[in-house]
């Protein structure tokens, strides 16, 4: 409990509540699957202090909680969407099952005045039966549309029952989603006030580590470490997906061709059948004929030997088909075990032209100033790999082009930080920023808000430290992106 200020945790569950743990745990497990590559590039490290390091954890959880509080306003406002509609719904209901009432009771009042068994003794006594037959007819139609009129009662009151029954788990979601805003709110505020004191008692030792040669040279080591790793762990995800689709083309094919002998033989079997039955008859016929000539001939020795005068091959009993035998199995490769999730992981499909015919037409990630720039000295320190556009805390960061978030997590001497694949091995990635409102795995489009800039990680000042990667090799922005 957070500043023992929350309220009580809402406990009813609801659809939301079943959807929420079934997605977390599969992130989980796709998360798992990043922290251990994140933990082996540290293995290659010296095990020094970083000051940088002891925000990571106030840094994480502050960009969890401002991403929380977004997906639930977006839930909020999308529960409120739906509450309005099944609200017309509801009214539209009701009216007509107040109308059709109205029908039912007006057909029932008609049917106690007219008196049906009165009616009834009034048609049995009539003498004109084609009046009686009309009558009865009448009658009839009166029963079938009072049938319908209730079979259509019965269903829209059920619908009504469904309508309400919806309208109460969005009214009880909006309870939870509340209750989980206020949550993340206090939490927020303990984190922004923890990462602050933090940072009063770091910031001498953060400016020293800052200026320490060779630490920048580590960083961009370890970006290009995370970034190899990456590469590697998409290449064998595509390598077992095209496994898993060789696999299921292979057994595809293989039940076609069962399904198709198993047709045939079937065919064949019934051909057979009506075959047999024709002689059967043809037979009998010929057994009556020469019962009325009165020349009855003896049975044939066999039971399937037919006239001598008939076709030979009619005589031989027919071979039951042969199995038609399946196409034979192809070798399939070998293919490395692969969890669900983790096909997240698999390269991007970018919806629209491929990345690399957008050259000079990608807009800047975020708005700003842009006060470094690629190729350009660090100090003392090696050239910068990326650009870095000066901005306010929390501005919104964009993506550059459509593609698939594959990390999303607080890397040293990078913090917060997201990358993108747009497919063709181009990579955008977005570092220093204050949260991250992307996941791994999710698909997003060109101009999508992935991120909210800051200055994570223990740089000096607010913004976004922004790379374009092909094949794992960082280079100029500046043709690519109107800056």
């Amino acid at each position: 409990m957070l500043n023992g200020a929350h309220a009580a945790p809402f406990s009813k569950t609801t659809e939301r509540s079943k959807q929420k743990a079934a997605a977390e745990a599969e992130r989980a497990s796709l998360q798992q699957k990043l922290s251990a590559l994140k933990k082996d590039i540290g293995k290659t490290e010296s095990a020094k202090d970083d000051a940088a390091d002891t925000l990571a954890e106030s840094e994480q959880a502050i960009s969890d909680a401002n991403r929380s509080l977004r997906d639930l306003a977006q839930e909020q406002g999308d529960t409120n969407t739906k509450l309005q509609q099944l609200a017309v719904e509801h009214d539209k209901l009701a009216a007509t099952v107040a109308q059709q009432k109205q029908q039912l009771a007006k057909l029932l009042r008609e049917q106690y005045v007219a008196g049906n068994e009165d009616r009834i003794k009034l048609l049995l006594s009539g003498d004109n039966p084609n009046r009686i037959n009309r009558d009865l007819q009448m009658m009839s139609y009166v029963s079938q549309a009072q049938a319908r009129l209730l079979d259509s009662l019965r269903a829209n009151l059920k619908a009504v029952e469904v309508n309400q029954a919806e309208a109460q788990n969005a009214k009880d979601e909006l309870q939870e989603i509340a209750a989980e805003e206020m949550e993340q709110k206090a939490r927020l505020e303990q984190e922004k006030g923890r990462r602050a004191a933090l940072l009063a008692s770091l910031s001498k030792k953060l400016v020293a580590q800052r200026k320490e040669a060779g630490n920048v040279e580590r960083d961009e080591q370890r970006l290009t470490g995370l970034v190899d790793k990456l590469g590697k762990l998409i290449q064998e995800q595509a390598i077992a997906a095209a496994a898993e689709k060789k696999r299921q083309e292979l057994a595809a094919a293989r039940a076609r061709a069962e399904a198709e002998a198993k047709a045939k033989a079937d065919a064949e079997a019934r051909a057979l059948a009506k075959a047999k039955a024709a002689e059967a008859e043809r037979q009998r016929l010929a057994k009556a004929n020469a019962a009325k000539s009165g020349t009855i001939k003896p049975p044939p020795s066999k039971p399937d030997a037919i006239d001598a005068d008939e076709p030979k091959v009619a005589q031989q009993p027919a071979r039951p088909p042969e199995p038609v035998k399946p196409p034979p199995r192809e070798e399939e490769p070998a293919r490395p075990a692969a969890k669900p999730a983790d096909i997240a992981l698999a390269p991007a499909v970018p919806s629209g032209a491929p990345f690399v015919s957008l050259k000079g037409q990608l807009r800047a990630p975020v708005s700003g100033k842009l006060a470094a720039k690629f190729g350009t000295k660090r100090g003392d320190g090696p050239s910068w790999k990326g650009v870095f556009i000066r901005t306010s805390e929390g501005a919104e960061i964009r993506s550059i082009a459509g593609g698939k978030v594959i990390f999303s997590d607080w890397l040293r001497g990078f913090g917060n930080m997201i990358i993108v694949d747009h497919g063709g091995q181009y990579w955008s990635i977005y570092g220093n920023c204050e949260s991250l409102l992307k996941r791994v795995g999710d698909v997003v489009k060109p101009g999508d808000s992935i991120a909210s800039a800051g200055n994570s990680g223990g740089n000096e000042e607010s913004g976004l430290y922004f790379e374009l990667r092909h094949q794992g090799t960082a280079f100029d922005p500046a043709g690519w992106v109107k800056f």
